[in-house]
This record gives structure tokens, C-alpha cells and sequence, in this order.
């Protein structure tokens, strides 16, 4: 097979890298390892986390039009409410982790209707439970990659003008052999405060396998006891700062203080005064939103510290170890349900709430879990720039840059906005929370760019960041940007027959490019009122 472009990897850097290209006329081959496209909004089953100033301002206008597909989605489809059908902000789950809390199924038929002229056309080929497997590279391009069918087991070799990594742990970067760099960096490296000490490419952040349930008043859903249940019921992460006991509790760790912090669950929906209910946090649909009789129960989605995975990675490691600790996650998050619905302490004092069910057809799968792991870190591609803590870190900027009266790093070469404080969840090396301030920042057309390849580039958690940096480049408008920005790049690069790296370099073909971009709807500097 051959296309002006192939994207590995179907979340939302290489949906938006693919919508772009193909708007301006590419065509493009678009593979994903699952059946459903969409990354963390669909096949991880993870809310939007986002910035304040979503629905007005710092995201591309394609990531604003999904929104507003979903939310006219549960209008035209759904039984709503007349308050909630009038409601121009209509947040389906009104889940507290964001303003546009949803099912993953149906962000899923947006994200397929924003494509469907493209494929209907043929200038998309979207080749689900599709894998790249092996490719053909020299030090500084990308040949041709061969690319494994799923399902039938069998490979073809595909070719194209550029290759584009949006896979979920940066895949194409050991397969087309250009440099990378995986977990810590040490504060000696890269200057940043909240660096480690020492270099570990061990030390990444933890991955979750979510899950949605409901509740059935009354009923026994208790699922079979999970085979490592023992384990987890009993197990206390070893972490610096310390964990403040078992894993399976309603107490944490407070990811800002540290301190331990005490949670609430509740599946009617009710809060405490100032003490966060888990049953709201990522509600996904509030059945007060609908008509009566709808549905007889909220849903929720369970992404939560008490089935963050910490014993093991994903990156760089043997298919079976890899396997193994997806296996183990998994026994997590069943464990953790089987703890709410049989040992957690209710309100009433009583123990558990029997009537949670697994909702497997919320998730498409056979277990009820998430088609696959939610990612928060990656392969990171060594790129020309690299972003630091000095760049978005509120604290670190501000004694480097502030007393000069900036309030933002300006990238001459940016290429988009984003924001989220940066998050980093505990670590497989036992670092416990890193979570500070971060700024409203600019993303850099320099980490973008690879160091080696002329015709690859990456288009979500893989670009030039930090261990540090990642923690507020990983969500999901932000990923959208990346993606965006780089179908656009190399879209520019096709029409002009140029290169990422020539557009980088040359100021007048930067700037050209930058109102290129902007003519379509992607921002690239903030208002002043966030500068």
C-alpha cells in the first residue's frame, strides 16, 4: 500500500494528524491496533481533562467542533430532559473531572462522522486491528514499514512521503531505530527543580486499566472473586513519600500535599461538604439529564489512584512481560470493584454495594474493561527542542523569566496552545505523586522535530518533552493540538515539496507556515487575558 502519509496509531494525535492532512487533500493510511479509534476519549475510557477556558479559547476549532458533535449527538439521539436539551454547555454525565463528561461509544461516532467523506472517498484507508510490526530505515528515513493484520495474522509492507508516530507508547521510534528517550531524567540533565536525582528509564508513571459501572438497588452483581484479590486487598504501594496504607481504601495520597486525603463513594450521588464523592468524579451520564425511566442509575467511570498500576511498564519490555502486566492491571481494577461491592465501608455503616454492575457494553469488550491501558507516558523522540520544566513549570518560570515580567514562555516557532497543571502519577519506581502549577504554554514546532528522520514524526505523548513536561502535555485537547499541528506540517511540506526540519529553521517559511495553520483554525498564542 502506498499514501502520501501513514499514521501509526488512531487516538486523538493521530485522528487529528489524519483529519488534517486529509483536509488539505492527502491521502493517508490511518492503523489501529484496536477496532475502535479515539485513544483515552474511546478506547481507554477517560473523560476530556481539560483547561478552564475550553469552550471558548485554546484548542484547535476541529477539537471545539467535536465537542459540540458530541454534545448535539445526546440531542438528537438521547431522551433528554427539555432543561438539558437547552442547555448550549450540556455536560451529559456532569461527571466533576470535566465540563464534557460522555460515553466513549459516542465520541467514538463523532470522531467516525468527522471522517466519513474522507474514507467514503478513499483519500482516508483506516485499517483497524492493524499494527506496525517491522520497518525499513536508514539514520535518516523512514523507507517503508510493514504492518501486521490482527486478525488474519497476515503482513504487508506500505510506503509514503512521511510516517507519522501517534501509537500510545511511541512504537515506530525502536522500529524505524530513531532515538528516544524513556522515563526520569535527572535535575543534573535537564536543570528542572523537580527533576530526579539520578536518570532512570524504569521510572514511569503508572497506567490504568478503567471500567465503567452503574448501580442496581437491590440486586446481586457481586462479580467471581478475582484470582489475585489476596494480593491487592493487602497490598500498600511502596512509594517516597509513603502511601498512607492499603491501596484498596478510600484514603490517598493527596497528589499537591501529600498528605494522606479521605475520599467519598456513594453511588445515589450525594457529597459531604468539601470531601470529593467518586461515583461523580467521571460520571459519564447523570440520569437526571434524561427523561424518567431512562436509566434507573448514573454510570461512572473507574479511573481512579486505587487502580493505578505501579509494579511494572509497558515500554521496552518483552511481549510477554508486557502481557503479564496488563494481565496484573487488569486483576486490579476488577479487584477494586469487587472490594466496592463486597468490603467498602458505606455511609449506613454497612459493607459494599452488591448492586454495582459491570457495564461491559460501555467499554465494547467481553471483560468490561478498557480495549486498552490508559497511557500517561511514552517513548519520547529526541527532537531539535526539548521542552522543560523552565518553559511551563509556574514555579521554575517564574525565577527564571518572571522578574523579567513574563508571564508565559514565548515560542517564536509555536505551533499550538494547551494547558494542565502538571500531573504526574506514582511511579513504577516508587516515586509518589509530582503535581505543581504549570502555565499556559505554547507547544514548539521544534519538539515536533526528530533529530535524525527527515519524514517521521510523532503526534501525541511522544514528542520532545520531559518525564517532567510530559505531566502537562499528556491531555487530551493538548494531544489533539500535537496531532493537528503535525497532519498540518507535513501537508505544508507536501504542497511545497520541503521538509519539517526546513520549515523549522527558515524564519520567512516558519511564519508562512504559522498563518497557514491559523487560517485553519489552530491557535497558537493565548489572549492576553492568560498571558
Amino acid at each position: 500500500m502506498k499514501a502520501d502519509i501513514i499514521v501509526c496509531g488512531g487516538g486523538l494525535g493521530g485522528f487529528a494528524a489524519t483529519l488534517a492532512a486529509a483536509r488539505n487533500g492527502y491521502k493517508v493510511i490511518l492503523t489501529e491496533e484496536t477496532d475502535w479509534i479515539g485513544g483515552q476519549l474511546t478506547q481507554q475510557g477517560v473523560p476530556p481533562d481539560e483547561h478552564p477556558w475550553i469552550e471558548t479559547h485554546g484548542a484547535p476549532a476541529s477539537y471545539r467542533k467535536f465537542r459540540n458533535g458530541v454534545r448535539d449527538y445526546y440531542k438528537k439521539y438521547y431522551p433528554l430532559t427539555e432543561e438539558a436539551k437547552s442547555n448550549a454547555y450540556l455536560n451529559p454525565g456532569n461527571g466533576a473531572v470535566s465540563r464534557l463528561c460522555h460515553e466513549p461509544r459516542v465520541a467514538l461516532e463523532v470522531m467516525h462522522e468527522m471522517l466519513k467523506h474522507f474514507i467514503e472517498n478513499n483519500q482516508v484507508v483506516l485499517l483497524l486491528n492493524h499494527k506496525a510490526m517491522d520497518a525499513q530505515a536508514s539514520p535518516c528515513e523512514v523507507k517503508e514499514i510493514t504492518i501486521k493484520n490482527l486478525r488474519t495474522n497476515s503482513f504487508f509492507k506500505a510506503t509514503a512521503d512521511f510516517f507519522v508516530d501517534a501509537t500510545e507508547l511511541g512504537d515506530l521510534l525502536p522500529l524505524t531505530k530513531t532515538s528516544y528517550v524513556v522515563g526520569a531524567v535527572s535535575k543534573k540533565e535537564t536543570g528542572e527543580l523537580h527533576a530526579a536525582e539520578i536518570s532512570n528509564p524504569s521510572n514511569q508513571q503508572s497506567f490504568t486499566c478503567c471500567f465503567a459501572i452503574d448501580h442496581e438497588e437491590g440486586k446481586n452483581n457481586v462479580i467471581e472473586k478475582p484470582s489475585e484479590y489476596d494480593f491487592w486487598k493487602n497490598h500498600v504501594p511502596t512509594l517516597q513519600p509513603s502511601w498512607p496504607g492499603k491501596l484498596l481504601s478510600l484514603t490517598y495520597s493527596n497528589p499537591a500535599t501529600l498528605q494522606p486525603r479521605t475520599l467519598d463513594f456513594n453511588p445515589d450521588g450525594s457529597s459531604v461538604k468539601d470531601v470529593l464523592n467518586l461515583w461523580n468524579y467521571r460520571r459519564i451520564i447523570h440520569h437526571k439529564n434524561f427523561l424518567s425511566g431512562v436509566y434507573k442509575s448514573d454510570i461512572t467511570l473507574i479511573n481512579w489512584p486505587m487502580n493505578d498500576y505501579m509494579l511494572g511498564n509497558l515500554v521496552d519490555v518483552s511481549e510477554s512481560e508486557f502481557h503479564q502486566h496488563v494481565g496484573r492491571a487488569k486483576q486490579l481494577s476488577l479487584s477494586l470493584l469487587y472490594w466496592l461491592q463486597t468490603e467498602a465501608k458505606r455511609p449506613d455503616g454497612g459493607m459494599g454495594w452488591p448492586g454495582l454492575r459491570l457495564r461491559k457494553d460501555i467499554m465494547g469488550t467481553s471483560d468490561g474493561l478498557a480495549k486498552f491501558p490508559y497511557i500517561r507516558e511514552s517513548r519520547r523522540m529526541k527532537t531539535i527542542f526539548t521542552v522543560k520544566e523552565e518553559h511551563v513549570g509556574k514555579e521554575q518560570f517564574d525565577k527564571t523569566y518572571g522578574r523579567n515580567g513574563m508571564k508565559q514562555f514565548p515560542f517564536e516557532d509555536s505551533v499550538g496552545v494547551g494547558y494542565y497543571h502538571i500531573d504526574l502519577h506514582p511511579s513504577s519506581s516508587g516515586d509518589n505523586y509530582i503535581d505543581f502549577d504549570s502555565i499556559p504554554f505554547q507547544i514548539p514546532l521544534g519538539a515536533l522535530i526528530p533529530i535524525e528522520k527527515e519524514n517521521l514524526l510523532p503526534a501525541c505523548k511522544n514528542i520532545g518533552t520531559t518525564h517532567i513536561t510530559n505531566g502537562c502535555f499528556r491531555l487530551h485537547p493538548v494531544e489533539w493540538s500535537i496531532g493537528e499541528a503535525v497532519g498540518s506540517l507535513l501537508s505544508y511540506c507536501l504542497s511545497l515539496k520541503t521538509t519539517p526540519r526546513k520549515v523549522a529553521v527558515n524564519k520567512e517559511t516558519l511564519r508562512s507556515f504559522q498563518k497557514f495553520i491559523q487560517a485553519q483554525g489552530l491557535e497558537i498564542t493565548w489572549p492576553t487575558s492568560n498571558a
